[in-house]
Parts: C-alpha cells; structure tokens; sequence
C-alpha cells in the first residue's frame, strides 16, 4: 500500500531532476524527521544519510545550536529588504566570511546557481566598467557542473542537463579536465593537470581577450562523478589567469565549509579566486543561501555616480536575516569544535575502513578527499544507479549514485560503527 504523503506529492509536487513517471513505480522515500545522520521515514524507519541530503547538511539534522541561532532571530527580524536597508546578521556573516578568505565584499543569492550567474555576470560587468566589453565570454572544464539557471548551464558541461536546453544557452569554451582518471598510462596525478593547466595557457594566449573568466570546481567535479584531482592545477591556473588578465572563479558550492579537509578548497593549493561561490553547507542545511565574494579592486570597479555602472542584480530574500544566523551558527561550531582538525582524524580512520571496498575486485579508482569517498563500480549495466539506490534504501542507507560512481559526502557527525557498517552493506551490494 502507498504512503498517503507518496500518494499525495504524486499529485502535487513536480520534483526536481525527476522523469515523474518513473516515479509512480520507485516512488520516493517518505521522511517525516531528521536525527543526526539519520532520516526516519513516516513508518518509522531511519537511513543514513550518506550524501548530506544533496550536499548540503554538515553536522547533522535538528542540530541545536543552529536552531537555537535561528529561533533568536525569529524574535527579531525574519526578513527585510536588502535594497536600501542593512541588518546585524549580514553584516556580521560578510565581516567573518572576509576575514576567513581575504575576499573583502559579499553579495548574496538564494541558491548556488545564482551564486554561479552573479561570478558571470560581476566579471562581464568588471570588464565593461573597465573599457573592455569584448570580454565577456567564459571559459570552464569538461564534465564541469555550475547549475542549470541559463547562465550557470552555458559554463555547465553535463549533456543530460545541457542539450534539451541548447538553443537557449550562450556558447562557452571547455578545456581538458584534471580529473585524475583521466590521466594517460604511467601518468600521475601532477603530470596529468600539468598537462591540463597548458590547455588552459594555450587557449588564453588566443582568446584572452574576448574572455571575461574561467570557472572551475576546485579539486572535486562533483556531477561529473566525484572527479577529483591535484591541487597543483589550481596553482598553474591562478598564475595562467594572472599571465592572461582572465578572472579566476572558484566554484565551491558543493566543496567548500570543510569537505575537502579545509575549510574551502583553495586553501590546500594556496590560492585565491577572484570570485568565491558558496552555498549548500553554508547554513549547515538549514535555509536556502549562497553568496559570491570578491576582491576589494572588484568591487572598486563598480563604485562610482551612474547607476549604470554598480552591479544591477537582485533577488528578494538577499541576505536573509534567518538564513545568516544559521550560517553564523555555522561559523561558530567550526571554532568551537575544532572541526577541520576533527574531520581530518576521521577522514583518515574511515578511509581505513573502507579498505575492503578499495580491494573490491568491481571497484575502480577508490578515491577520497577530507570527508568525500567515492569509486567507480565495473560491469554495472544501465540501470546501476537506479537499482543501487533501491538495494542501499533496503539496508537504510541513503545513497544516489553518478552514473557508475558510488560515493559518500556524509555529515561530519557520522560515526565509526556508522561508516563500518555502511561500508559493509555495500561490499554485499557489489556482490
């Protein structure tokens, strides 16, 4: 018998990603609480969450101390106009946020892909106010996902999300990507980005001046199946875009807030973007926010008497009051506990015991970066994902993999016996 919240969101919800007519036989998992790591379903059942509910949850659900930072704002201030107004919450978010990355101004959005189509449209409109409009084309990686609003899909690279939408997209270049696995035989790691890094170089020599950006992910291609590679290309690329006059756009909506053992992951190549894109973990999974940061020269160039000349984008809840607070509350527990320090001990014991699935005989190019896994599985048929996320629901684990990619972004409160045990389902699952 179907569930009645099934039954009903069936009628009325058109999900996200989603041929909705699949779902009438897989239909979706009913949640009616969250617990840690845990959800538990409307029949009582709890899964762990082992991709972070999309990425987004870092210290697991009905975390107290984020609530308790958004009830206090409850009694204030829910929301106010950001056009003309100022409020506590966002101008103490925006001091912090600079004083962690050395980016001194802030403009926030709801959602990442907003994030992405500010970066775009803030480095056009730089050049613009410079004398040179000719550069306002982007340059980005192969298997690079950025979001799906039409500007954010143009430097997006993923052909299921792109081609319906084609004639609807501006044109953008992609060059080689670093992903390690795509390194030639008895290449390393380095080599391969050093290898990528000049493909960069010599498409900027060429275009540099029609190009307003490059946008990469940094370290972790997260749709393209958890692709990761050397920080090293973050380095060569920082100095290609400086050698070019090209602005450098880090894209660290899925990465950034610890996932990759810092706290954004630029910080392990020791660069810094022009243009830093945040969000998902940003309020700890609480409340929609993103936000771009930029240098002060940026900024400096949109300062001045025409309206014309500032940066003319808006959304209605900017800067949210609530979603700050939750995002200052964020900020506070990584102080408090020492979470980066804390992630990285944990990284390292459950890559260990993830051993038996690095040895699996189906398992290919076992990786792991801060507090993400992931493996890609042989002889998986085209159906993989679909069956692999029915087999794990079975065993209460919340898992959604990427084409053959199997991987884990789990919250940091995730426990050894947890990730043992899930480890374990999965070495069953792969037979």
């Amino acid at each position: 018998m179907m569930d009645p919240l099934v039954e009903r969101t069936l009628a009325a919800v058109w999900h996200p990603c989603t041929q909705m007519k699949h779902m009438e036989q897989d239909p979706p998992l009913a949640i009616a609480a969250g617990e840690g790591p845990w959800l538990i379903g409307t029949d009582g059942r709890r899964y762990l969450d082992l991709i972070s509910s999309w990425w987004v949850n870092l210290f697991g659900h009905n975390e107290p101390r984020i609530k308790a930072a958004i009830k206090d704002q409850l009694d204030k201030i829910e929301h106010v106009i950001l056009a003309g107004c100022t409020h506590g919450p966002v101008v103490e978010l925006s001091e912090r946020l600079a004083a962690l990355t050395g980016l001194e101004h802030a403009f926030y959005a709801s959602d990442g892909a907003s994030a992405t189509e500010i970066a775009l449209k803030m480095s056009a409109h730089y050049w613009r106010n410079l004398g040179r409009p000719h550069k306002n084309r982007f340059v980005s990686l192969k298997s690079g996902y950025h979001g799906e609003t039409v500007g954010a899909l143009s430097v997006t690279d993923v052909a299921l999300f792109r081609d319906q939408y084609a004639p609807l997209l501006r044109s953008s270049v992609q060059l080689p990507t670093p992903d390690f696995r795509l390194a030639e035989p008895g290449e390393s790691a380095a080599d391969h980005a050093r290898r990528c890094a000049q493909a960069l170089d010599e498409h900027l020599a060429q275009h540099a001046s029609t190009t307003a950006a490059f946008i990469l992910e940094p370290l972790v291609q997260g749709a393209a199946g958890m692709g990761m590679y050397d920080p090293l290309y973050l380095v060569l690329a920082r100095e290609i875009c400086d050698r070019h006059d090209v602005h450098l756009i880090a894209d660290e909506i899925a990465v950034g807030f610890g996932r990759t053992g810092t706290l954004f992951a630029c910080e392990r190549a020791g660069i810094q973007a022009d243009f830093l894109c945040l969000s998902k973990g940003i309020t700890g999974g609480y409340l929609p926010l993103s936000c771009v940061l930029t240098r002060d020269a940026i900024y400096q160039a949109f300062y001045g008497d025409e309206t014309a000349r500032g940066f003319l984008h808006s959304h209605s809840y900017t800067g949210n009051p609530l979603a700050c607070r939750a995002a200052l509350a964020v900020l506070d527990i990584f102080a408090e506990d020492d979470v980066i320090a804390q992630n990285r001990a944990k990284a390292a014991r459950y890559t260990e015991l993830m051993a038996p699935l690095a040895e699996h005989a189906r398992v290919r190019h076992f990786r792991q970066l801060g507090m993400i896994w992931a493996f890609d599985v042989a002889d998986t048929g085209a159906d993989f994902a679909a069956r692999f996320h029915r087999a794990a629901l079975e065993r209460s684990m919340l898992l959604r993999p990427i084409g053959a990619t199997v991987y884990f972004m789990p919250p940091y409160c995730v426990d050894a016996a947890q990730m043992e045990s899930a480890v374990q389902s999965c070495v069953a699952l792969l037979g």
